[in-house]
Protein backbone atom coordinates (compact mmCIF):
# COMPACT_ATOMS: atom_id res chain seq x y z
CA UNK A 1 0.00 0.00 0.00
CA UNK A 2 1.18 3.92 -0.38
CA UNK A 3 -0.25 6.99 1.36
CA UNK A 4 0.50 10.59 1.37
CA UNK A 5 3.82 10.83 2.39
CA UNK A 6 3.04 14.02 4.78
CA UNK A 7 1.90 11.23 7.23
CA UNK A 8 4.90 9.58 7.68
CA UNK A 9 5.72 13.24 9.29
CA UNK A 10 3.33 12.48 12.20
CA UNK A 11 4.95 10.99 14.68
CA UNK A 12 3.43 8.90 17.47
CA UNK A 13 1.89 9.99 20.49
CA UNK A 14 3.87 7.38 23.43
CA UNK A 15 1.84 8.91 26.03
CA UNK A 16 -0.67 6.53 24.52
CA UNK A 17 0.75 3.46 24.28
CA UNK A 18 1.92 4.20 28.40
CA UNK A 19 -1.92 5.00 28.93
CA UNK A 20 -2.83 1.34 27.28
CA UNK A 21 -0.05 -0.39 29.77
CA UNK A 22 -1.27 1.56 32.67
CA UNK A 23 -4.61 0.80 31.88
CA UNK A 24 -3.95 -3.10 31.41
CA UNK A 25 -2.23 -2.91 34.99
CA UNK A 26 -4.80 -1.40 36.59
CA UNK A 27 -7.38 -4.12 35.32
CA UNK A 28 -4.90 -7.01 36.15
CA UNK A 29 -5.09 -5.32 40.08
CA UNK A 30 -2.29 -2.42 40.21
CA UNK A 31 -2.88 0.53 42.27
CA UNK A 32 -2.51 2.76 38.93
CA UNK A 33 -1.81 6.70 39.78
CA UNK A 34 -2.52 8.23 36.62
CA UNK A 35 -0.59 11.86 36.22
CA UNK A 36 -0.12 11.15 32.63
CA UNK A 37 -3.26 12.64 30.78
CA UNK A 38 -4.36 16.11 30.18
CA UNK A 39 -7.72 15.39 31.82
CA UNK A 40 -8.74 16.06 35.29
CA UNK A 41 -10.69 14.02 37.80
CA UNK A 42 -13.37 16.60 37.26
CA UNK A 43 -17.01 15.59 35.72
CA UNK A 44 -18.54 17.73 33.28
CA UNK A 45 -20.41 20.79 35.41
CA UNK A 46 -23.97 19.75 36.35
CA UNK A 47 -25.37 22.66 34.92
CA UNK A 48 -23.78 21.51 31.44
CA UNK A 49 -24.83 18.36 31.91
CA UNK A 50 -28.67 19.34 32.33
CA UNK A 51 -28.67 21.50 29.55
CA UNK A 52 -27.21 18.60 27.23
CA UNK A 53 -30.08 16.60 28.58
CA UNK A 54 -32.64 18.83 27.79
CA UNK A 55 -31.67 19.83 24.68
CA UNK A 56 -31.50 15.60 23.77
CA UNK A 57 -34.98 15.89 25.62
CA UNK A 58 -36.11 18.49 23.23
CA UNK A 59 -34.83 17.11 19.92
CA UNK A 60 -32.24 18.93 19.45
CA UNK A 61 -30.47 16.57 17.37
CA UNK A 62 -30.48 18.52 13.70
CA UNK A 63 -27.52 20.03 12.32
CA UNK A 64 -26.30 23.35 13.40
CA UNK A 65 -24.81 26.00 10.31
CA UNK A 66 -21.08 24.94 10.05
CA UNK A 67 -19.61 27.76 12.16
CA UNK A 68 -21.70 26.66 14.82
CA UNK A 69 -24.76 27.51 16.64
CA UNK A 70 -25.61 31.02 16.86
CA UNK A 71 -26.33 31.64 20.44
CA UNK A 72 -23.54 30.12 21.51
CA UNK A 73 -21.01 32.26 19.23
CA UNK A 74 -22.81 35.31 20.77
CA UNK A 75 -22.51 33.66 23.87
CA UNK A 76 -18.48 33.09 23.35
CA UNK A 77 -18.15 36.79 22.39
CA UNK A 78 -19.74 38.10 25.76
CA UNK A 79 -17.34 35.73 27.01
CA UNK A 80 -14.20 37.78 25.94
CA UNK A 81 -16.04 41.07 26.56
CA UNK A 82 -16.82 40.19 29.74
CA UNK A 83 -13.23 38.19 31.38
CA UNK A 84 -11.49 39.86 28.87
CA UNK A 85 -12.07 42.85 27.76
CA UNK A 86 -12.13 42.28 23.90
CA UNK A 87 -14.90 43.45 21.67
CA UNK A 88 -15.40 40.41 19.47
CA UNK A 89 -17.96 40.06 16.74
CA UNK A 90 -19.92 36.73 17.04
CA UNK A 91 -19.67 36.27 13.36
CA UNK A 92 -15.49 36.07 13.81
CA UNK A 93 -16.35 32.70 16.04
CA UNK A 94 -16.10 29.38 14.60
CA UNK A 95 -17.09 26.21 16.61
CA UNK A 96 -15.16 23.70 15.80
CA UNK A 97 -15.62 19.50 17.19
CA UNK A 98 -12.74 19.93 19.71
CA UNK A 99 -9.89 22.60 19.38
CA UNK A 100 -8.27 20.10 17.19
CA UNK A 101 -11.15 20.96 14.46
CA UNK A 102 -10.49 24.90 14.87
CA UNK A 103 -6.41 23.60 14.77
CA UNK A 104 -7.43 21.73 11.55
CA UNK A 105 -9.12 24.76 10.30
CA UNK A 106 -6.49 27.10 11.05
CA UNK A 107 -3.52 25.36 9.62
CA UNK A 108 -5.13 24.57 6.19
CA UNK A 109 -5.86 28.11 5.53
CA UNK A 110 -2.61 29.04 6.87
CA UNK A 111 0.29 27.21 6.05
CA UNK A 112 1.61 24.96 2.85
CA UNK A 113 3.97 23.99 0.83
CA UNK A 114 6.93 26.29 1.31
CA UNK A 115 5.80 27.87 4.22
CA UNK A 116 7.38 27.92 7.32
CA UNK A 117 5.89 28.02 10.66
CA UNK A 118 7.48 29.54 14.00
CA UNK A 119 7.06 27.56 17.13
CA UNK A 120 8.27 26.38 20.79
CA UNK A 121 10.21 23.55 21.43
CA UNK A 122 8.81 21.57 23.85
CA UNK A 123 5.00 22.14 22.63
CA UNK A 124 1.82 20.11 22.53
CA UNK A 125 2.95 17.96 19.43
CA UNK A 126 -0.10 17.74 17.29
CA UNK A 127 0.47 21.44 16.93
CA UNK A 128 3.74 20.69 14.64
CA UNK A 129 2.38 17.73 13.10
CA UNK A 130 -0.91 20.10 11.73
CA UNK A 131 1.59 21.79 10.49
CA UNK A 132 3.16 19.25 8.87
CA UNK A 133 0.26 17.68 7.41
CA UNK A 134 -0.49 21.17 5.63
CA UNK A 135 2.67 20.28 3.30
CA UNK A 136 4.61 23.25 6.04
CA UNK A 137 7.71 23.55 7.62
CA UNK A 138 8.63 23.68 11.19
CA UNK A 139 10.91 25.68 12.96
CA UNK A 140 11.06 24.35 16.81
CA UNK A 141 12.89 26.64 18.50
CA UNK A 142 14.03 25.23 21.61
CA UNK A 143 13.40 27.61 24.66
CA UNK A 144 13.48 27.44 28.50
CA UNK A 145 13.44 29.36 31.50
CA UNK A 146 14.94 32.24 30.26
CA UNK A 147 12.11 33.15 27.97
CA UNK A 148 9.95 31.77 30.12
CA UNK A 149 9.54 28.70 28.26
CA UNK A 150 7.87 30.72 25.58
CA UNK A 151 8.59 32.07 22.31
CA UNK A 152 8.88 35.65 22.58
CA UNK A 153 9.71 38.53 20.53
CA UNK A 154 12.98 38.28 20.69
CA UNK A 155 13.06 34.77 19.58
CA UNK A 156 10.44 35.45 16.93
CA UNK A 157 12.81 38.04 15.57
CA UNK A 158 15.98 35.94 15.36
CA UNK A 159 14.64 32.99 13.67
CA UNK A 160 12.23 34.34 11.77
CA UNK A 161 13.06 33.79 7.91
CA UNK A 162 12.02 35.06 4.41
CA UNK A 163 9.71 32.09 4.15
CA UNK A 164 8.08 32.38 7.58
CA UNK A 165 4.52 32.84 6.90
CA UNK A 166 2.79 32.04 10.67
CA UNK A 167 3.70 32.20 14.41
CA UNK A 168 2.06 30.20 16.71
CA UNK A 169 2.31 30.31 20.19
CA UNK A 170 0.32 28.70 23.59
CA UNK A 171 -0.19 30.44 26.26
CA UNK A 172 -1.08 28.74 29.38
CA UNK A 173 1.58 26.10 27.67
CA UNK A 174 1.55 22.47 27.35
CA UNK A 175 3.77 21.05 28.51
CA UNK A 176 5.41 23.59 30.61
CA UNK A 177 1.77 25.68 32.18
CA UNK A 178 3.87 28.87 31.61
CA UNK A 179 2.16 32.14 30.15
CA UNK A 180 3.18 34.92 28.43
CA UNK A 181 1.54 38.26 29.79
CA UNK A 182 0.10 41.35 28.28
CA UNK A 183 3.22 43.15 27.39
CA UNK A 184 5.13 39.51 26.16
CA UNK A 185 1.95 38.86 23.52
CA UNK A 186 1.59 42.50 22.93
CA UNK A 187 5.69 42.59 21.56
CA UNK A 188 4.71 39.50 19.97
CA UNK A 189 2.38 40.25 18.11
CA UNK A 190 3.80 43.86 16.58
CA UNK A 191 6.97 41.84 15.72
CA UNK A 192 4.67 39.02 13.73
CA UNK A 193 2.62 42.00 12.16
CA UNK A 194 6.12 44.07 11.55
CA UNK A 195 7.23 40.67 9.11
CA UNK A 196 3.42 40.45 7.06
CA UNK A 197 2.91 37.41 8.94
CA UNK A 198 0.03 35.49 11.01
CA UNK A 199 -0.41 34.69 14.47
CA UNK A 200 -1.74 31.66 15.68
CA UNK A 201 -2.32 31.54 19.78
CA UNK A 202 -3.50 28.21 21.49
CA UNK A 203 -5.25 29.31 24.76
CA UNK A 204 -7.42 26.28 25.58
CA UNK A 205 -5.77 26.34 29.01
CA UNK A 206 -6.63 30.27 29.10
CA UNK A 207 -8.85 29.71 32.66
CA UNK A 208 -6.47 27.64 34.03
CA UNK A 209 -4.13 30.65 35.84
CA UNK A 210 -2.73 30.54 39.02
CA UNK A 211 -0.41 33.51 39.35
CA UNK A 212 -1.47 36.12 36.94
CA UNK A 213 -5.24 36.89 35.79
CA UNK A 214 -6.16 35.01 32.63
CA UNK A 215 -5.51 37.39 29.29
CA UNK A 216 -6.45 36.79 25.52
CA UNK A 217 -4.70 37.83 22.70
CA UNK A 218 -7.60 39.07 21.08
CA UNK A 219 -7.85 41.95 23.53
CA UNK A 220 -4.54 43.01 22.47
CA UNK A 221 -5.21 42.95 18.52
CA UNK A 222 -8.33 41.94 16.35
CA UNK A 223 -6.02 39.89 13.57
CA UNK A 224 -4.82 36.65 15.12
CA UNK A 225 -6.51 33.68 15.31
CA UNK A 226 -7.02 32.19 18.60
CA UNK A 227 -8.01 28.84 19.44
CA UNK A 228 -9.42 27.39 22.47
CA UNK A 229 -11.29 24.70 23.83
CA UNK A 230 -14.51 23.68 26.23
CA UNK A 231 -12.49 20.43 27.17
CA UNK A 232 -10.24 22.02 29.67
CA UNK A 233 -11.67 24.95 31.79
CA UNK A 234 -14.89 24.15 30.92
CA UNK A 235 -14.29 20.15 31.64
CA UNK A 236 -16.52 19.08 29.09
CA UNK A 237 -13.39 16.79 27.07
CA UNK A 238 -15.60 14.18 25.79
CA UNK A 239 -18.09 16.39 24.30
CA UNK A 240 -15.47 17.23 21.84
CA UNK A 241 -16.32 21.13 21.44
CA UNK A 242 -13.77 24.22 20.84
CA UNK A 243 -13.85 26.98 18.74
CA UNK A 244 -11.31 29.21 16.42
CA UNK A 245 -11.79 33.26 16.51
CA UNK A 246 -10.67 34.74 13.45
CA UNK A 247 -9.73 37.97 11.51
CA UNK A 248 -12.98 39.34 9.78
CA UNK A 249 -11.45 38.55 6.24
CA UNK A 250 -10.37 34.89 6.90
CA UNK A 251 -14.31 33.80 8.05
CA UNK A 252 -15.48 33.41 4.73
CA UNK A 253 -12.75 30.50 3.47
CA UNK A 254 -12.89 29.07 7.18
CA UNK A 255 -16.70 28.52 6.92
CA UNK A 256 -16.09 26.88 3.62
CA UNK A 257 -13.84 24.46 4.49
CA UNK A 258 -15.92 23.81 8.17
CA UNK A 259 -18.35 22.60 5.52
CA UNK A 260 -16.68 20.74 3.69
CA UNK A 261 -14.09 18.98 6.25
CA UNK A 262 -16.35 18.43 9.54
CA UNK A 263 -19.81 20.16 7.61
CA UNK A 264 -20.64 21.12 11.82
CA UNK A 265 -19.86 20.38 15.60
CA UNK A 266 -22.11 18.18 17.22
CA UNK A 267 -25.27 19.93 17.91
CA UNK A 268 -26.47 18.47 21.86
CA UNK A 269 -22.57 19.48 22.35
CA UNK A 270 -23.51 22.91 21.46
CA UNK A 271 -26.48 23.34 23.35
CA UNK A 272 -24.70 21.62 26.55
CA UNK A 273 -22.05 24.52 26.14
CA UNK A 274 -24.28 27.36 26.16
CA UNK A 275 -24.75 27.08 30.34
CA UNK A 276 -20.72 26.65 30.82
CA UNK A 277 -21.11 30.46 30.47
CA UNK A 278 -23.87 30.91 33.41
CA UNK A 279 -22.65 32.15 36.77
CA UNK A 280 -23.91 28.60 37.87
CA UNK A 281 -21.37 27.03 36.20
CA UNK A 282 -18.57 30.03 36.35
CA UNK A 283 -18.51 29.27 40.25
CA UNK A 284 -18.16 25.90 39.74
CA UNK A 285 -15.22 26.45 37.27
CA UNK A 286 -13.47 28.85 39.80
CA UNK A 287 -13.54 26.36 42.64
CA UNK A 288 -12.12 23.49 40.74
CA UNK A 289 -9.21 26.24 39.44
CA UNK A 290 -8.34 27.11 43.17
CA UNK A 291 -8.55 23.06 43.91
CA UNK A 292 -6.01 22.31 40.90
CA UNK A 293 -4.06 25.45 42.40
CA UNK A 294 -3.72 23.47 45.49
CA UNK A 295 -2.97 20.34 44.25
CA UNK A 296 0.17 22.23 41.71
CA UNK A 297 1.39 23.81 45.30
CA UNK A 298 1.38 20.37 47.11
CA UNK A 299 2.96 18.54 44.06
CA UNK A 300 5.59 21.64 44.07
CA UNK A 301 6.23 21.09 47.38
CA UNK A 302 7.14 17.36 47.39
CA UNK A 303 9.37 17.56 44.59
CA UNK A 304 10.96 20.37 45.96
CA UNK A 305 11.93 17.61 48.38
CA UNK A 306 13.34 15.70 46.13
CA UNK A 307 15.00 18.30 44.55
CA UNK A 308 13.50 18.11 41.13
CA UNK A 309 11.11 21.08 41.28
CA UNK A 310 11.56 23.26 38.25
CA UNK A 311 13.25 26.41 38.88
CA UNK A 312 9.73 27.82 37.03
CA UNK A 313 6.68 27.32 38.94
CA UNK A 314 3.91 26.64 36.30
CA UNK A 315 1.21 29.77 36.09
CA UNK A 316 -1.27 27.78 34.37
CA UNK A 317 -2.59 24.57 33.28
CA UNK A 318 -2.27 21.27 35.01
CA UNK A 319 1.46 20.13 34.01
CA UNK A 320 4.84 20.23 35.44
CA UNK A 321 7.96 19.69 32.95
CA UNK A 322 10.90 18.60 35.11
CA UNK A 323 14.17 17.76 34.19
CA UNK A 324 15.40 14.12 35.14
CA UNK A 325 18.91 14.35 33.80
CA UNK A 326 20.16 13.72 36.89
CA UNK A 327 18.69 10.22 36.48
CA UNK A 328 18.14 9.16 32.97
CA UNK A 329 18.25 10.70 29.35
CA UNK A 330 15.88 7.98 27.75
CA UNK A 331 12.53 9.45 29.69
CA UNK A 332 10.47 6.65 27.69
CA UNK A 333 12.45 4.13 29.25
CA UNK A 334 11.79 6.29 32.95
CA UNK A 335 8.44 6.25 32.71
CA UNK A 336 8.07 2.94 31.76
CA UNK A 337 9.99 1.66 34.55
CA UNK A 338 8.77 3.64 36.91
CA UNK A 339 4.81 2.33 35.75
CA UNK A 340 6.75 -1.09 36.33
CA UNK A 341 8.21 -0.81 39.56
CA UNK A 342 5.71 2.35 41.59
CA UNK A 343 2.53 2.05 39.26
CA UNK A 344 2.86 5.83 38.67
CA UNK A 345 1.98 6.61 35.01
CA UNK A 346 3.76 9.84 33.70
CA UNK A 347 4.55 11.02 30.07
CA UNK A 348 8.12 10.70 28.32
CA UNK A 349 9.53 14.43 27.23
CA UNK A 350 9.84 13.13 23.64
CA UNK A 351 6.34 13.10 23.25
CA UNK A 352 6.53 17.44 23.90
CA UNK A 353 10.31 18.22 22.78
CA UNK A 354 12.75 17.65 19.78
CA UNK A 355 15.18 18.99 21.89
CA UNK A 356 16.02 17.80 25.64
CA UNK A 357 12.97 16.04 25.47
CA UNK A 358 15.13 12.65 26.26
CA UNK A 359 15.52 14.00 30.09
CA UNK A 360 12.59 15.58 30.69
CA UNK A 361 9.04 14.46 31.73
CA UNK A 362 5.39 16.15 32.35
CA UNK A 363 3.40 15.57 35.00
CA UNK A 364 -0.60 16.45 34.89
CA UNK A 365 -1.43 17.34 38.18
CA UNK A 366 -4.91 15.87 37.52
CA UNK A 367 -5.90 13.61 40.51
CA UNK A 368 -6.23 14.16 44.24
CA UNK A 369 -3.44 16.02 46.71
CA UNK A 370 -3.38 12.41 48.57
CA UNK A 371 -2.61 10.90 45.75
CA UNK A 372 -0.65 13.25 44.26
CA UNK A 373 1.45 12.74 47.50
CA UNK A 374 1.31 9.03 47.06
CA UNK A 375 2.76 9.38 44.06
CA UNK A 376 5.69 11.46 45.16
CA UNK A 377 6.52 9.12 47.77
CA UNK A 378 6.33 6.23 44.83
CA UNK A 379 9.16 8.09 42.84
CA UNK A 380 11.38 9.03 45.98
CA UNK A 381 11.18 5.14 46.22
CA UNK A 382 12.31 4.59 43.01
CA UNK A 383 14.64 7.40 42.34
CA UNK A 384 16.23 5.64 45.76
CA UNK A 385 17.18 2.85 43.52
CA UNK A 386 18.20 4.40 40.67
CA UNK A 387 22.50 4.76 40.00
Amino acid sequence: MSWNARVDRVAPFRVMSLLEIAQAREAAGHDVIHLEVGEPDFTTPAPVLAAGQQALASGQTRYTPAAGLPALREASAGHYAEHFGAVVDPSRILVTPGASGALLLASQLLAGPGDRVLMADPNYPCNRHFMALAGAEVDAVPVGPESGWQLDAALIEQHWRKDTRLAMLATPSNPTGHMLDGAQLAAVADSVAARGGELLVDEIYQGLCYDIAPLSVAAITPDAFVVNSFSKYFGMTGWRLGWLLAPEAAVEPLTRLAQNVFLAASTPAQHAALAAFTPECRDILETRRAELGQRRDALLAGLARLGLAPSLPPQGAFYLWLDISRYSRDSQAFCRQLLEEENVAITPGIDFALTGGEHHVRIAFTTGIARLEEAVARLERFLARQP
